[in-house]
């Protein structure tokens, strides 16, 4: 209890105080392997981080467990079809997935002109004129997309499918060349293919959201296979699963059920393309985490390696104090007493450095996130470490510095008082 004690007494500090200042050089540059271990952990940590959320960022225009399917030619006979047939997709196709695959939660089929085949049409409001990329699409790909609309506008809903409606949602590139600056689109009219539509919405665009550009134009599907006689046919669709589907599980069991649709082989997997929106996230959140993984790693061991230096120091303290500590013991001292303002110096030394590597990672991570934020091709975005990783950092420091402290505070206890009475 007495041992416990002396913690909180002012004499102990003082004491840990004149010892340190009385090797400051020494003890500076031994405690840099715990500040530098700190200070790799946090900016290596608060790095992978900031990519996460960058990638989340760049992401946000799309569901994190979607991708897009189309048809190709098939590269394989089967069942009395030769190889280059290219199948097509039907509405039926919809529900067919959807009774068979419970993990998927949006289908989208899409159409489009322009875009990834073709010539887009030629749109014409007043005087002006411009071609755009047309799509028809469902009310689920807002869902799927997470499409954003202006204030006062809206996207393709339920009744426009039903009801044929010419109604257009356009991009922020389309309102920028086809209408005044301060006009405002909605309730105007374009021409689709001398087809009059009345525009309801303006679509948000950033870079990376959706598939498409600031300049397309979208419909309802219903209007859209109508004008071009598509009937129930079309060549892609994006689908989302639930968030605890695995990704690539989802798209090759999607793939494998329109294989025994189509009539396809098994085994051939180019008859259909895809992208995959889920892994890619997938793989950018394990990298990520694997920079975390290894800047604690890193970290850990350089913190250890760091406190193994105040270890030696305190050692060579000891050694340095050997006519103290026996001068110490022959007034009374217990070796309890001896033990705790040695392993307290060595744990002092341990967290300061760490406090100083925590102060200066947060400040490089705080100026790479100012020196980025301009930056819109660089996906990093508020690099944070979570309070519970310092903290189990902290934890280590005070351990591996109380265990490393034990060394030289056993050393100091053996050290008989008359021995100690005739060093020099």
């Amino acid at each position: 209890m007495n041992s416990l004690k002396k913690i909180f007494e002012r004499d102990t500090w003082d004491e840990i105080f004149e010892s340190i200042s009385k090797n400051r050089t020494r003890t500076i540059i031994t405690s840099i392997g715990v500040f530098w271990g700190i200070f790799i952990y946090i900016a290596l940590a608060g790095s992978a981080k900031g990519l996460e959320n960058g990638f989340d960022e760049a992401f946000s225009g799309l569901s994190k467990n979607s991708m897009g399917i189309w048809v190709q030619s098939t590269t394989m006979p089967y069942k009395g079809f030769e190889e280059g047939r290219f199948p097509t997709f039907e509405l039926s196709d919809v529900e067919y997935l959807t009774d068979r695959i419970p993990e998927i939660q949006y289908i989208s089929p899409g159409l489009q002109a322009g875009a990834f085949s073709g010539s887009p049409p030629l749109v014409v409001r007043g005087l002006k004129s411009d071609n755009f990329n047309l799509f028809g699409n469902f009310p689920d790909q807002a869902k799927i997309s997470v499409i954003k609309i202006y204030d006062g506008g809206r996207y393709i809903n339920d009744q426009d499918i039903k009801y044929e409606r010419k109604v257009a949602v356009i991009g922020e590139g389309t309102q920028e060349r086809l209408f005044d600056q301060d006009e405002d689109p909605l309730g105007k009219y374009i021409r689709i293919n001398d087809i009059n539509f009345k525009v309801i919405g303006v679509e948000k665009y950033s870079e990376g959201d959706g598939f498409g550009t600031d300049s397309d134009i979208t419909i309802p599907y219903s209007t859209f296979a109508k004008i071009y006689n598509r009937g129930d046919r079309f060549g892609f669709m994006f689908i989302s699963g639930y968030d605890y589907v695995n990704p690539n599980y989802l798209e090759e069991t999607i793939k494998e059920n329109l294989k025994v649709r189509k009539i396809i082989h098994p085994e051939d997997d180019k008859a259909f393309g895809s992208f995959n929106i889920g892994s890619l996230f997938e793989s950018i959140i394990k990298f990520t985490r694997g920079m975390v993984f290894l800047s604690l790693v890193v970290g850990i061991a350089t913190i250890f390696a760091g406190v193994i230096g105040i270890g030696n120091i305190m050692l060579i303290a000891v050694k340095e104090r050997t006519n103290e500590l026996g001068i110490r013991r022959a007034l009374g001292a217990t070796p309890g007493e001896i033990k705790v303002q040695i392993v307290l110096e060595s744990v002092f030394l341990t967290i300061i450095a760490g406090i100083i590597g925590v102060i200066v990672g947060a400040s490089l991570l705080f100026l790479i996130n100012i020196g980025t934020s301009g930056l819109e091709d660089f996906p990093f975005a508020n690099p944070t470490v979570p309070l519970a990783i310092v903290s189990g950092a902290f934890i280590t420091m005070i351990t591996l510095g109380t265990l490393i402290g034990l060394i030289p505070a056993e050393r100091a206890v053996s050290i008989k008082p008359i021995e100690a009475l005739r060093e020099e």
